[in-house]
């Protein structure tokens, strides 16, 4: 089940904008969302998932108003949540600033979108160029001599609405992968999976068929070695556009007519042992109570014409740190005492050491784990010259104890 009532409350919860798409929960209910939402903020314990009896507010935040979707049963929260996103993202391309004045200034228009988002509960049509077809701010003069039906509002693809031309047609793709890794302190990896999609910008003139092969199905066919023993990577969970034909895409990994601009045409999870592209080793030397010194070395396992852009590491720093010092040979680090930790950017690394106050308050031994945040890599995979191959960290970890 998805959400059954759509509100939209000022910062002092008053009551701008509702659309209850099952009749089944009360505009008196949403008088205990602020109350609540205060409560929790005092105590410190916010969360975006309120409760109070049987409603449940699952809400966000944007400029100086609260997006609330309320539902009575177990509902698919993150649904929800991509909805109130995607709401935002249609109201912003509708009037710009989405704030209480332009509520106010719309709100017949945004009573219309909201019968379009939703249907019953579930999200129907979050594409904004498409319900700007035939939901206008304003009412256009009739063409005479044209007739033209709009688009349904549960069309698949947002076709353009005339038959588009370039001087030059042109498709960029991007893969990008991001790496997710966890490693303990000895080395070994405890959680390793990459997370890859493919956007694709398209100018195409008359929209064509496209045809797309995926790895070594179309290169090894180019090469003559559809009959080695080279395999093809085995996609777990793909998700696609809805401009796949899926029957076609089983059959001979084949797309079909995409539609203008940018879009992302596929996503897909791996679940495979991932040498990590960046390798940290770290040694903790505690040479009185009032000093410890940590060495920090990491090491790229790349190609050697390969390089790592735009690298930060992040690490622990004890909370009574004292006047840090950093030494190293490339790249710049700064301290960050609200956080306590100390970012590290650099492409090629050596080592840190900082001195503290006192230890009494901190356990060496078990100090968090090391983050990378992010990094890209380029020439990891032969590419060709119109496909951009991006690897960057995802939730990149390696523990020091």
């Amino acid at each position: 089940m998805s959400a059954s009532a759509f509100f939209i409350l000022d910062v002092k919860g008053k009551h701008l904008i509702s659309h209850n798409y099952k009749d089944n929960v009360l505009l008196s209910k949403m008088a205990y969302f602020m109350p609540l939402l205060v409560q929790q903020e005092e105590e410190g314990a916010l969360t975006p998932l309120l409760s109070y009896g049987e409603v449940n507010f699952l809400w966000i935040k944007h400029s100086n108003l609260y997006l609330v979707a309320t539902t009575l049963k177990n509902a698919n929260a993150s649904l929800v949540y991509s909805f109130l996103c995607k709401t935002i993202e249609v109201f912003c391309q509708y009037f710009k600033e989405l704030e209480e004045e332009s509520i106010w200034d719309n709100f017949v228009i945004i009573y219309e979108l909201l019968d379009e988002l939703m249907d019953f509960g579930f999200p129907q049509s979050t594409n904004s160029k498409l319900l700007q077809e035939y939901i206008i701010q304003q009412r256009n003069k009739p063409e005479t001599g044209k007739s033209r039906v709009p688009p349904t509002s549960i069309y698949p693809v947002s076709w353009p609405s005339e038959v588009i031309k370039y001087k030059k047609n042109e498709v960029f793709i991007n893969v990008i992968e991001s790496v997710n890794l966890l490693v303990n302190a000895s080395g070994s990896v405890l959680l390793s999976e990459i997370v890859g999609i493919i956007k694709l910008k398209v100018f195409l003139s008359e929209m064509p068929e496209l045809w797309l092969g995926l790895n070594d199905f179309m290169i090894f066919e180019l090469i003559g070695l559809s009959g080695s023993k080279n395999k093809s990577v085995e996609l777990e969970d793909v998700k696609f556009h809805q401009c796949v034909q899926l029957s076609c895409f089983d059959n001979d990994h084949t797309i079909f007519i995409s539609p203008d601009g940018d879009f992302e045409l596929m996503s897909y999870p791996l679940s495979t042992q991932v040498k990590p592209r960046i390798w940290i080793e770290s040694l903790i030397e505690k040479f009185s109570q009032s000093h410890v010194g940590i060495m920090v070395k990491a090491k790229g396992q790349f190609r050697k014409q390969s390089v790592a852009n735009g690298v930060e590491i992040s690490g622990p720093v004890p909370s009574d740190a004292d006047t840090p010092r950093f030494n190293m040979n490339v790249g710049s680090v700064k301290y960050v005492p609200e956080k306590n930790i100390m970012i590290w950017n650099i492409k090629s690394f050596l080592g840190a050491h900082f001195g503290l106050l006192s230890m009494e308050k901190e356990d060496v031994e078990g100090w968090p784990p090391i983050w990378i945040p992010y990094f890209t890599v380029s020439g990891i995979q032969q590419a060709l010259s119109w496909v951009c191959y991006i690897t960057q960290s995802g939730d990149y970890q390696l523990r020091t104890s």
